[in-house]
């Protein structure tokens, strides 16, 4: 597959030194974490058309292998979906009051939209460029010219009307990084598929006696914040 995103590019683009937010959260912790947890059934915000793009678009930004799931099999839809519901799609700590000038990459977001606005207003636009461009949804193109469309919006080449193309893009692939190794409490890495691929074993309370155990295989299985059980079933 000609994918955007290479596991080797992902882990480049992670860094050997996994930051905690990503591992246990998102990187805007919702202080309300029943409104993202793995018990809730079903999509909380996206639509099935929503769903069916971030679906596609899973599977070009990590892409699964013979031995390991990609994004998409490890639920990062449903992780992007319950963050979308919550504190973080609303911007509920973010400043988002005018007024609303274009500023530099260097002062960080800038838009008017919060996060679910800019899911929606955005996978709007790129459907309607897709179907006048291909005549086809963006979940019906070849590997190719999915990968086309990630490129042209992470770039700017890709105008949308309503939204920022770059910005989007940017969005999209820190909540895919996020939900791939953020605890399965918020619906993705299911089955641990992201912690196993950069070998984090997961927040087991005492490591003591593995402490000195230089050289030896750490044997015991990947844990959550919840324990072994904690695997979302529901909604992806």
């Amino acid at each position: 597959m000609d994918s955007l995103t290479s596991r080797r590019h992902f882990l480049q683009a992670v860094g050997l030194a996994v930051p905690a937010t990503a591992l246990f959260g998102c990187s805007r912790p919702s202080p309300h974490a029943d409104l993202i947890s793995a018990n809730l059934p079903g999509p909380q915000f996206l639509s099935a058309e929503e769903t069916r793009f971030l679906d596609a678009a899973m599977e070009q930004l990590i892409p699964e292998d013979a031995d390991h799931p990609g994004a998409r099999g490890a639920g990062v839809t449903t992780f992007i979906d319950r963050q979308l519901s919550g504190p973080y799609g609303m911007a509920q700590t973010w400043y988002m009051h005018g007024p609303w000038q274009k500023g530099t990459e260097e002062q960080g977001y800038q838009s008017k939209l919060n996060p679910a606005q800019l899911y929606r207003t955005a996978i709007r636009d790129i459907e309607a460029y897709c179907q006048q461009k291909y005549h086809k949804r963006f979940d019906e193109l070849p590997s190719a010219s999915r990968d086309e469309v990630l490129h042209g919006l992470e770039s700017g080449d890709i105008k949308l009307p309503d939204a920022p193309s770059k910005e989007f893009f940017t969005m999209l692939w820190k909540n895919t990084q996020e939900g791939y190794l953020a605890d399965p409490m918020y619906g993705g890495n299911r089955d641990f598929a992201g912690w196993k691929l950069v070998g984090f074993p997961g927040p087991r309370y005492n490591y003591v006696a593995d402490i000195e155990q230089y050289g030896k295989a750490y044997t015991l299985p990947t844990v959550g914040l919840k324990g072994r059980g904690d695997l979302d079933r529901n909604g992806g």
